[in-house]
């Protein structure tokens, strides 16, 4: 099961933080304070990305699994 929450750990988080940035550029006030924000931003969606890709990993094993 590691493998695979690796898998959808790397994709999660480039995703979460893509969204991240997206959502700091786009908002004239935050970016502003890119500079800061962004690190900050990739920091908290490579950290939330984690439990969040061991669930759907626990998920993918629990419906693939053969009886």
């Amino acid at each position: 099961m590691f493998k695979v929450a690796s898998l959808i750990w790397i994709m999660l988080a480039t995703t979460l933080g893509g969204m991240a940035v997206t959502a700091i550029i786009a908002t004239p006030s935050l970016a502003e304070q890119a500079a800061i924000l962004i690190p900050a931003a990739f920091v908290t969606a490579v950290l939330l990305a984690m439990p969040l890709s061991y669930l759907i990993a626990k998920r993918i094993q629990a419906s693939t699994r053969r009886a």
